[in-house]
């Protein structure tokens, strides 16, 4: 169930917050609990009911190791968990991979288990492993079985995060929490519900048939226009961001409506000015899980020069893996940890200070968005791409084919609308406030976001606040949703539900 679907608008959503409502109004904690836990349950078999199984064996399987190793503080039961966790999800995930891999490396036909990926898996995974690792070191709050199933299925980012710690949720789940402030999480919570489904439906879906016609010719091996190319990367550039920014602002929103906040996951990731800039504020979650549990276990930054390059290119290997069973995916990851390597060393070297402090200083921050802009496009071109030949051919065409007008207006009618559409892109998401800052006034998250002082001083200081002009802002705001929902030949998923 998509959160942008009139399925879950219409139909879920309101019955479950109906009876909230009245639990909340009875003082019921308890069955409130786990009136969220049967909605969460009901929301992921929506999707499918068999795989709901999977999920509540990873749910008892986890908690009876955490119940074990609470009193054993074992480091071998630790790593059994971990493995189980791991196989489940490289069994789903990258069996069939591995298997084509082999196939290609070896010549010798490898077989294949065409098993459906379960939704969530690579969220619910990590999150759990993390649950494992904080109990081993005693990091744990208080959790008894019901809250343990919450913090794991919460339906508002069970599918596609964000990746909360157990500290982070599980001392929100009582009472007080969901009596709190009643009308000020559901007028706050609903403006980042619909800001976020603006987002998906007009500005990401918007977007996606100039995206799927500029990647399908690529991918069926035809050089494109360097004009095409380049609208084709940056509106996926877009499109992406406006997807996971999109659900990110409506799980944040969801959560509101129950008095549950959820940490900030996506932070305007495209105001910045250094690759390790666009990670602080890109996935943040996801980011901070691989920073915590992958990259300091191997050493991070203690293991000399060479040692904490290596590390760092292993951990951006594995998230792009993460992402996706496919070679595409891993050279994605590996772009990045050869862009955030190449960042460090200039951020250390005697080069920038000369450079970001001499004649050229006033025009530095820009050229440093830029080059950080354009080296974050070519890396989603093999994020996007169904293959790697696509992946070059798009890379091809952006830099070495002719501009041809004629071939480009062929391929894409609407280039004019198109660019300008883009060029409205840019300029929103540089200059406006992203929504957490918006809302901020009203402590709509775990956490508050800082940025540089905005380019435009009198955007910066658009805030939210529950009064009528803001009502009539978001109403007209979810009306115009709620008509592309209906105007849509079909609903797309969010980008990040494959993952």
């Amino acid at each position: 169930m998509v959160f942008s679907s009139l399925e879950f608008i219409y139909l879920f959503l309101p019955p479950v917050f109906a009876v909230f409502l009245l639990l909340r109004q009875l003082k019921m904690e308890t069955a409130i609990i786990w009136w969220l836990i049967v909605a969460s349950f009901a929301f992921y078999a929506w999707w499918s009911l068999p795989h709901l199984a999977l999920l509540l064996g990873s749910i008892v399987f986890n908690y009876l190791l955490h119940l074990r190793l609470t009193a054993s503080k074992s480091k071998l039961e630790f790593a059994i968990g971990v493995t189980v966790n791991l196989a489940t999800l490289g069994l789903f995930k990258y069996a069939d991979f591995l298997s084509s891999s082999m196939s290609v490396v070896t010549g010798i036909e490898m077989p294949v288990l065409n098993l459906v990926l379960p939704l969530a898996i690579s969220f619910f995974t990590f999150q759990q492993i993390s649950f494992l690792h904080d109990t081993l070191v005693g990091n744990i709050v208080r959790c008894d079985f019901k809250k343990y199933v919450l913090f794991v299925s919460f339906f508002p980012q069970l599918i596609a995060g964000p990746i909360v710690l157990q500290k982070d949720t599980v001392p929100q789940f009582k009472l007080d929490t969901f009596t709190n402030r009643l009308s000020l999480n559901i007028a706050a919570g609903t403006t980042l519900f619909l800001l976020g489904l603006f987002k998906k439906i007009v500005l990401a879906d918007g977007i996606a048939p100039t995206v799927n016609t500029v990647f399908s010719a690529a991918d069926s091996g035809i050089l494109l226009p360097a004009g095409a190319a380049w609208l084709g990367a940056i509106a996926y550039s877009f499109q992406i961001y406006f997807d996971f920014s999109g659900y990110c602002d409506m799980a944040l929103g969801i959560a509101l409506l129950f008095g549950i906040r959820l940490p900030v996951n996506f932070n305007s990731p495209y105001k910045a000015l250094s690759i390790t800039d666009f990670w602080r504020r890109w996935h943040m979650t996801l980011s901070r899980f691989l920073r915590d549990y992958l990259y300091i276990p191997l050493g991070g930054n203690k293991s000399g020069l060479f040692g904490r390059r290596g590390n760092l290119m292993i951990t951006m290997l594995l998230g792009g893996l993460w992402h996706g069973a496919g070679w595409n995916f891993v050279i994605w990851g590996g772009l990045h940890g050869s862009f955030l390597m190449i960042n460090h060393f200039w951020t250390g070297s005697n080069i920038r200070e000369h450079v970001a402090n001499g004649t050229v200083a006033k025009v530095y921050p820009f050229a440093s968005w830029i080059i950080t802009m354009l080296a974050v496009v070519i890396a989603w071109v093999f994020f996007r791409a169904e293959t790697f030949g696509g992946a070059i051919i798009m890379l091809q065409s952006m830099f070495w084919a002719t501009d041809l007008t004629t071939a480009t207006f062929q391929l894409l009618p609407t280039y004019e609308f198109t660019t300008f559409f883009l060029l409205g892109c840019v300029v929103f998401v540089i200059v406006a406030p992203n929504s957490v800052e918006f809302t901020g006034r009203y402590r709509t998250s775990l956490s508050k976001v800082h940025n540089r002082q905005q380019l435009v001083a009198y955007l910066a200081e658009l805030k939210w606040s529950p009064r009528a002009g803001w009502g009539a802002f978001t109403a007209t705001v979810g009306l115009v949703s709620i008509i592309q929902i209906y105007r849509l030949n079909g609903l797309t998923e969010f980008i990040y539900f494959n993952f």
